[in-house]
This record gives structure tokens, C-alpha cells and sequence, in this order.
């Protein structure tokens, strides 16, 4: 990762002198550039998008932590490796769209769409970052309202990604309607949400309860170690004294698929 915003350089001292992990990185029209093993032809560079001031409550002018450690396990969303035809994957809530670029560019066969709120800045910036890493040919941006009229997206894709997009309750009915006019209505079709718990276990298990009610069913919820490689189930009763240090260590990746009893 390279950068030289001065937030990046505050975050980078936190974690270095008190072990303390960013949840956030980079800054509204900042350029942040980083650089995967599973990237081929890396780095990916992006512009931070900047938002209308009425919108700065998206939390869209910061690059997630989740979507980095999403970036580096890009095999556990098991996509195909071979062409196969008219695969889509779809990241919503995407920022600076640094998934769904890494995937277009991992995968030039799959047609990969990043969206996010109808913002007209944070659209620009989005389309620019796909043309700045050269994935116009299979990437495109959406904007898309969670929850509104999806004709702009045409729903149905086989893959839905999402980097820290549980964070506010409030937003969690909306968030799962999204979820079920975009997700293919078959049995292989996957969600997966990767969701740091700085905002608390708590929030992130009403998540899961709604989506089960909504017709998913959890695959899997796994937590994952930001800085290390330890796994462990996930488990909401961890929440009782753990404090914000120990929370910012972990993320969870949640795999959903339809219940088997639900109909198109």
C-alpha cells in the first residue's frame, strides 16, 4: 500500500506504536494505491471518492479495511476460473470501488458492476477509477439507491460482494431488499459481506437474523483475523468485555444463499 495522505500516515503510527487497527484508510480525493499477490498487474490505484456534504454520512469518502482484507482473499468467493458465460458479480456500497475493480481485473471474463448511492461525485470518481486501472472492457459503475428502483442494474447476478455495508442498523431493511431484487434466483448464486465490529457484534447479528427472515440462509459467518491468520465461528456472546482494540483485530465474512424453500 502506498500512500501519502496524512490520515494513511496517522493510521499506519497508531498501528505501529499501539497495535491499534485502522478501520478506515485514505481520504476524500486522495489518490490510495495497493498492491495484492492476487492482483495480477498490480497495484490497483484509486481515487477516494469526495461526496455532495448532504451524503457524508455514506461514509463513502473512506477505503475500508474490510475491503482490503477482502482484496487479499479474493479465492474465498470461489469464482470461476475459466471462462464461463455471462458471469456477473456486483459490489454494492462500493466507495472507491476497490473490490469490484480487483475482481474485474482478476477475472477478465467475469462482467463485474460496482454501484453506490446516486451521488454525482462519487459516481465520477467510481467510472474514473475503472478507466484508471484499465477494466472498462468488463467493469461498469451503477448508481443505486438500496432498496429503489434496480432497472438500472438489472438484477440477477451470480455474485454479490460487499465491504463493510452492516454498519448502521437503520440501514439494514434497505440493504436486504437490495439483496433480493439483485441476487440470481438460484441455488449456486452467493452474497458475500465482509463486515468489521467496530460498531459491535450486536449490530452485526440483527443483520443476520433480518436476512434469515428475508429468505437467506447463512452459509457461513466466520471471523477472520485482520493482521494474522487465526479463524474462528463467529459468536456474538464474544461481545461481553471485549474492548474496541481487541473488535478492530477481527472481521466477519457472512456467505448467504436463498433458503431452499424460496420461489422466484
Amino acid at each position: 500500500m502506498s500512500t501519502e495522505d496524512p490520515e494513511d500516515i496517522l493510521s499506519s503510527s497508531l498501528e505501529i506504536l499501539y497495535d491499534y487497527k485502522p478501520v478506515t484508510l485514505a481520504s476524500a480525493g486522495s489518490v490510495f494505491s495497493y498492491t495484492s499477490d492476487y492482483i495480477p498487474g498490480s497495484p490497483i490505484t484509486l481515487r477516494t471518492p469526495d461526496t455532495h456534504p448532504s451524503n457524508w454520512s455514506l461514509h463513502a469518502s473512506s477505503i475500508w479495511a474490510s475491503s482490503l482484507f477482502l482484496v487479499d482473499h479474493l479465492q474465498f468467493l470461489d469464482l470461476p476460473e475459466s471462462p464461463v458465460e455471462s458471469f456477473r458479480v456486483l459490489e454494492l456500497g462500493a466507495g472507491a470501488g476497490l473490490p469490484g475493480i480487483s475482481i474485474a481485473r482478476k477475472h477478465p471474463y467475469i462482467q463485474a458492476t460496482v454501484s453506490d448511492y446516486p451521488d454525482e461525485q462519487l459516481i465520477r470518481t467510481l467510472e474514473g477509477n475503472i478507466t484508471r486501472n484499465d477494466v472498462q472492457d468488463n467493469c461498469r459503475a451503477v448508481a443505486y439507491s438500496w432498496g429503489s428502483d434496480s432497472s438500472a442494474l438489472s438484477g440477477g447476478f451470480d455474485a454479490i460482494v460487499a465491504a463493510d455495508t452492516l454498519w448502521n442498523p437503520d440501514l439494514h431493511a434497505l440493504f436486504i431488499k437490495a439483496l433480493q431484487s439483485m441476487l440470481k434466483r438460484s441455488p449456486e448464486a452467493r452474497v458475500h459481506l465482509v463486515a468489521g465490529l467496530h460498531t459491535g457484534r450486536y449490530t452485526i447479528r440483527s443483520f443476520i437474523v433480518a436476512a434469515e427472515n428475508a429468505g437467506f440462509v447463512v452459509v457461513q459467518a466466520t471471523e477472520m483475523e485482520t493482521g494474522g491468520s487465526d479463524r474462528r465461528a463467529w459468536c456474538v456472546s464474544r461481545a461481553e468485555g471485549e474492548d474496541e482494540k481487541e473488535r478492530r483485530r477481527w472481521v466477519v465474512w457472512i456467505v448467504l444463499r436463498w433458503a431452499p424453500q424460496t420461489k422466484a
